[in-house]
């Protein structure tokens, strides 16, 4: 039998069903079923045993599950057709998803009701209420006779909530869903086999999504409609988008201009003229720049006597075109523009200025002409490894290398060793590289490899000019022959490889006499004349192509490959780093230059591409060609070793993003530097949650947020970091929002307690800047805190992932927890093996016990918050005091309140409550009388809500219930208690993870001051 016809479950769109009541003969045993209705007068068109789902709307149940969007494997989709309907059939099966592919069905198309197929074990018979005849499904359950071997179909409500049913016989409290777990129950709709599961064909969520959505302009559309056939009809789905992305972005460069812009001239060293000012939209975060792009510089006051009179009749009186080759940093404000030409510039003025973007189509064009040349050419690259077709693996033929480390690089690990063979003997490669597992390593060992292996040069690409000379610098340690090529606009920028870069080259070439002669009097006339020109340009072209023939690696970015100097060159190997960061036609442009065997390297975990039109982006240009070939079911290598982070700092990211496969390269003595006196809530993990509460506001642009009490709080950090003998460049300050990131700079150069110079230094950038670097100690400055606008940007996994993932040594975060803890991304499912505890240990904080016990014995009072009443109108919340050496937690009571409650919301009975953790600890910043202020924040401990009166007041709510708390030596004689000693045994697995699937219980709303989890 086909396997797609065992499976359970079919979707019927307006067939008129009969009125028909359901009942079961079952046994307390097995559930034998028996149908006991009257016969159907009218039914489905003979098809295969499964469900029929007639089409009537659900409202909201979805909401929830929509949310649920992880892209797991699934299984295909069967159509049949009748006269009267479209009747498509669906498994009961839920492959990786969280729900059966049939109630994935029921949600997205927001159908109610089914029927079963007529050689179904019950017959052709539609699911509804015994009582009313209610036919929602979502509202259906069953209720096992109490003398007889029978159930009944009622509704939740009214039929099962009241006694009023045609039979006594059934017990209304023993109602029970006939969907559990978002799946039918096994004994009314069969659950396919594993044999016959795996014979299924494999169908992604993003695939089923497509599906639903063509279903409702065409309900015969098929899953192949969702693919690409051809390279044309590639071209034809992307192109448009490109062109809407390309409008776009032109639209809002010609609306960043800018007027009354004040000019300071200068002369650079290479006798080019540089325009120095500044621009308030920049500063506000309306306008975003960066080093290459070009601008137009004009005069369009008169504020130069007798300007006008010089052969200027248009109404600019002067106006030339330049390159940014600075842009505004922590030190000061000052853009620096590079004119192309340097006669008749208005050096005398300095007010009366202009500034317009100029927009470049480069990069749109290229991506344009890329699916153009993979359309029309079939020598561009091999068309199965981008359309998705079904294809048998592909192995080539080459002689593996004795030794897989390149010279010159560290020694590989097992998990970087197994992708570079794979690489070696495949067309097509995916690398997975999570955060810190050494993926720049990786893909210059697999580039060394395949220059030594194969003819030609090997083309290595990345998005970005940081990524592109990162890799190029590992490449050039391996010996190889490297060439780096830049755009021209960008020529004249600082670079970390401009050793490698083709122009450097070329000014160094010392076979061409006549070349160097002309460049050393083009730098001393600042230009040439124009039989000079002429000639230098001619020499500089053969000199260029001679360096690229002789590179065994050309290094440019994505767009970069599409450089005229490239257009000759056939490149049979391609490797496009950050792959997951280039939008597909982008990643497109290096592979239409003869690949043969291409190797993505990324992490689609992390973030994705850039793009400004959200129409173009909902459309799917979004979605990098990393992961559109995964989704495809090509599975990525992943690599495994971590050496980046503190295993307490990977142990969430792993968890929550890569199935718990991440291991620790480092360990955490490794990480912990014993010189940096800084007070972490545990000693021994450096990571801490500080709880803040003020209010976020919009920024000057409109678009942007600012959160002022963050950003005190961010100084107050920054100064305990350079107290505690860390230097300025080891810290780095990640917020998304960019007007919070231009308010932190500049509120830590007006306020900060130490030098303005070492603020100064401190890196303060968005998530996106992050990407792919790392520093010592990271601060996160959420900046949401509302109370119905959500959290934003952060509520995109990806970029929390990134932000979490960038420190080496140490994490601290500011937010409000209860704002934080709201969107389902702080909900975690059983699906994706999330992690209780992982997220508990940004709050753990064990307190230095012996010190208050010290007092004790003294017969001293205890402090005024150690008092039990005081917990009645302040958070038990813990705190980091200014002396590093007396972390006191200021949760020890003298009266141990816990002994009768021994966790959070239990009862005298000792009852374990659903919270399974608290922000133990969270800073509080919201002021109390006679609270002390220990960070020096101007804040201090928070006022508690009356429904925080019953929480546990300090690490003991995971201490085991029993006489264990009334014993001195083994609560109070130790400074900080071990992880498996304090976690309840029934709270978390082994591993952490909570026991049910969405216990949305267990992950309760945060109280003042306490966060959840």
């Amino acid at each position: 039998m086909d396997p797609f016809t065992t499976f359970e479950g079919a979707s019927q769109y307006g067939v008129d069903q009969d009125d028909t009541t359901s009942m079961y003969s079952a046994t307390p045993s097995n559930l034998t079923e028996q149908i006991i209705v009257p016969q159907r007068t009218t039914g489905l068109e003979r098809g295969i045993d499964e469900i029929s789902l007639t089409s009537r709307p659900v409202n909201n149940f979805g909401e929830e599950y929509d949310r649920d969007d992880e892209p797991p494997l699934g299984h295909g989709v069967e159509h049949a057709c009748s006269p009267q309907s479209v009747v498509k059939w669906f498994c009961n099966s839920r492959g990786n998803t969280s729900a059966s592919h049939i109630v994935s069905h029921l949600v997205k198309a927001k159908h109610k009701e089914v029927v079963l197929h007529k050689d179904s074990p019950l017959g052709d018979t539609i699911l509804e209420c015994y009582n009313c005849t209610n036919k929602n499904v979502f509202m259906l359950g069953f209720i096992a006779a109490k003398n007889e071997a029978v159930v009944v179909i009622l509704c939740r409500h009214p039929c099962a909530s009241t006694t009023t049913s045609r039979d006594i016989n059934w017990d209304p409290s023993e109602w029970s869903a006939i969907i559990h777990d978002r799946s039918f129950l096994s004994w009314l709709v069969k659950v396919p086999s594993e044999a016959e599961q795996l014979r299924a064909r494999q169908i992604s969520m993003a695939q089923i999504a497509k599906l639903e959505e063509m279903w409702r302009d065409n309900p015969n559309a098929k899953l192949e409609d969702a693919e690409a056939q051809d390279a044309y009809q590639y071209q034809n789905i992307l192109g448009p988008l490109v062109k809407i992305e390309a409008d776009y972005d032109k639209r809002m460069k010609e609306s960043q201009g800018e007027s009354d812009i004040s000019v300071r001239w200068d002369m650079g060293l290479n006798q080019k003229r540089t325009a120095w000012f500044t621009m308030p939209k920049l500063e506000s975060g309306e306008v975003r720049l960066a080093v290459g792009d070009e601008l137009r510089l004009k005069l369009v006051g008169a504020s130069m006597k007798g300007w006008a009179n010089m052969g200027n009749s248009s109404d600019n009186l002067w106006e030339g075109v330049g390159s940014v080759i600075k842009v505004p940093d922590n030190v000061d404000d000052w853009i620096v523009l590079e004119m192309r030409r340097s006669d008749n510039v208005p050096t005398d003025c300095r007010e009366g200025f202009a500034v317009d973007f100029v927009w470049k189509a480069t990069s749109f064009d290229r991506m344009q002409q890329a699916m153009k040349t993979f359309a029309i050419d079939e020598k561009s690259v091999s068309g199965y490894i981008l359309l998705g077709h079904e294809v048998d693996p592909q192995v080539l033929r080459t002689q593996m290398p004795k030794r897989f480390t390149a010279p010159g690089l560290p020694e590989l690990n097992h998990s970087q060793m197994a992708a570079v063979k794979a690489v070696l003997q495949k067309p097509l490669s995916l690398i997975q590289g999570p955060p810190g597992t050494g993926k720049t390593v990786t893909s210059a060992s697999i580039v060394y490899h395949l220059s030594k292996m194969n003819p030609g040069q090997v083309l290595v690409c990345a998005p970005s000019n940081v990524a592109v000379d990162h890799l190029a610098e590992k490449i050039h340690m391996t010996g190889l022959k490297v060439v780096r090529l830049t755009a021209k606009s960008r020529e004249a920028v600082d670079s970390p490889v401009s050793y490698l870069t083709l122009h450097e080259q070329v000014a160094k070439n010392d076979t061409r006499r006549e070349l160097q002669k002309l460049i050393q009097l083009r730098n001393e006339l600042g230009e040439l004349s124009q039989s000079d020109e002429r000639k230098y340009k001619s020499l500089v072209r053969a000199c260029e192509k001679d360096i690229l023939n002789a590179a065994d690696v050309i290094c440019t970015t994505c767009v970069g490959a599409g450089d005229p100097r490239l257009a000759k060159f056939k490149f049979r190997t391609v490797l496009v780093d950050e792959a997951t960061q280039a939008a597909e036609p982008e990643a497109m442009i290096p592979l239409v230059m003869g690949c043969k065997q291409a190797v993505l390297v990324g992490d689609h975990q992390q973030l994705g591409p850039v793009i400004m039109n959200k129409k173009a982006a909902r459309a799917g240009l979004s979605q990098s060609l990393f992961e559109r070939l995964v989704i495809l079911g090509n599975r990525p290598i992943r690599l495994q070793v971590q050496y980046r982070m503190h295993p307490c700092l990977s142990e969430f990211p792993s968890n929550m993003f890569y199935e718990g496969t991440l291991q620790n390269g480092v360990t955490a003595p490794e990480r912990l530097r014993k010189n940096v006196d800084f007070p972490w809530p545990v000693a021994d993990t450096p990571m801490m949650f500080h709880q803040n509460t003020g209010t976020e506001e919009i920024s000057s642009s409109g678009t942007s947020f600012v959160n002022r009490t963050e950003a005190a709080n961010v100084e107050k950090m920054v100064t305990k970091f350079f107290k505690s003998g860390v230097l300025p460049s080891q810290i780095g300050v990640i917020t998304p929002y960019e007007g919070q990131r231009s308010f932190i700079v500049s509120y830590m150069q007006l306020h900060g307690a130490l030098k303005k110079d070492l603020y100064k230094e401190v890196e303060v950038a968005s998530v996106d800047a992050f990407q792919g670097r790392e520093k010592d100690y990271i601060i996160l400055s959420c900046v949401r805190s509302n109370e119905h606008q959500g959290i934003g940007f952060l509520n995109d996994p990806r970029r929390l992932n990134v932000a979490l993932t960038r420190a080496k040594y140490g994490v601290v975060i500011l937010g409000n927890p209860k704002v934080l803890s709201k969107p389902s991304m702080m909900q975690f499912s059983k699906p994706r093996k999330t992690l209780s505890r992982a997220m508990e240990s940004f709050r753990r904080f064990e307190p230095p016990a012996n010190d208050y016990a010290e007092k004790n014995a003294r017969g001293g009072p205890a402090p005024s918050r150690f008092d039990p009443a005081y917990y009645r109108t302040h958070d038990a919340i813990s705190y980091v005091p200014a002396d590093a050496q007396s972390v006191v937690s200021q949760a020890l009571t003298q009266s141990f309140p816990l002994a009768a409650h021994p966790y959070p919301g239990a009862g005298p009975s000792g009852r374990k409550s659903t919270y399974t953790g608290y922000a133990s600890s969270v800073i509080s910043q919201q002021p109390a009388d006679g609270a002390p202020d220990p960070l020096g924040t101007g804040h201090a401990l928070a006022p508690m809500s009356s429904r925080a009166s019953s929480i546990a007041y300090s690490q003991f709510d995971r201490l085991p219930p029993g006489p264990a708390l009334d014993k001195k030596p083994a609560g109070l004689g130790q400074r900080r208690l071990s992880i498996g000693s304090i976690t309840p045994s029934d709270a978390v697995s082994s591993y952490g993870y909570k026991a049910g699937d969405d216990d949305t219980q267990s992950i309760a709303p945060s109280q003042a001051g306490v966060t959840e989890f």
